[in-house]
């Protein structure tokens, strides 16, 4: 089975807790997958990543726990057969609008008859012909980024080949006039609204969010799965910390201080 369909099959009413990879470092994935997060998301959309650096990535990740999804850069049957023949078997779609976005979307993850995928026999996917010709049907999530999108849910999420849909409250917070702002109360009326729309379609609904109250606000909502921050969030966020704890204002006996940065002697008394 599907590792993500899986996840998601077994989850039961705990929403597995994944996170954004946008390091394009293999070493802070695997670092992050041994963190113990259910799932990761792999970002060509947005970071910088090449297609030799996915298979690293993918191989980091494979040495851990945490199942890999991938987000492809976009909605093309080449860009995705790549994608795939790297290993990934399981994508998210940016920016899909429309019922006809969710079918290019699975024709593009699915060989002939079914799809338009074209057939690759060695390749990663197929363990270099180790495991047969033909792969595993790779799981396809769709991601609705826009009020006119969340107009569609219902019939972008009973087309068939769609595992799963996700919101993305970034983008969407954008496309309603608050940019900037994800937790504005439009935008989590309207996540809220499609998030019971999927559960009465049993179909699994997935969101990001910054910070853990944010997923707990989320998990309230009724996702089914909700990602946290991102590999460089977490660093950064970790790394302030740690500066700020240790910066003082000006004048203090202490080794730093915010105008005059790092002292090698000790203040005058």
């Amino acid at each position: 089975m599907n590792t993500f369909r899986h996840l998601l099959k077994a989850a039961g009413s705990h929403p597995p807790i994944g996170t954004w990879i946008t390091s394009a470092s293999p070493i802070v994935a695997e670092a992050v997958g041994h963190a113990g997060f259910d799932w990761g998301l792999v970002d060509m959309e947005h970071a910088p990543l090449d297609h030799m650096d996915l298979v690293h990535l993918l191989q980091a990740i494979g040495n851990t726990k945490m199942t890999p999804v991938v987000r492809v850069p976009a909605n093309e049957p080449v860009a995705v057969a790549r994608v795939l023949d790297a290993g990934a078997s399981t994508l998210m779609f940016p920016l899909v609008g429309s019922v006809e976005d969710a079918k290019r979307a699975v024709a593009a993850t699915r060989h002939a008859p079914h799809g338009v995928r074209s057939m690759a026999s060695i390749s990663r996917a197929t363990r270099y012909g180790a495991a047969g010709g033909v792969p595993p049907v790779p799981g396809v999530i769709v991601e609705l980024e826009t009020p006119q999108a969340l107009a569609q849910l219902e019939l972008v999420a009973q087309v068939e080949g769609v595992d799963a849909i996700f919101i993305g409250p970034a983008d969407l917070s954008a496309q309603m006039g608050h940019a900037g702002q994800p937790m504005h109360p439009e935008v989590m009326r309207l996540m809220g609204d499609a998030a019971q729309r999927c559960r009465r379609l049993g179909k699994p609904v997935g969101t990001a969010g910054a910070t853990p109250d944010v997923v707990t606000q989320f998990r309230a909502m009724g996702f089914s799965f909700i990602a946290v921050a991102s590999d460089l969030g977490l660093l950064m966020r970790g790394a302030q910390a740690v500066v700020q704890s240790l910066r003082t204002p000006d004048g203090e006996l202490h080794v730093h201080s915010l105008s005059s940065g790092t002292r090698t002697e000790p203040a005058a008394a």
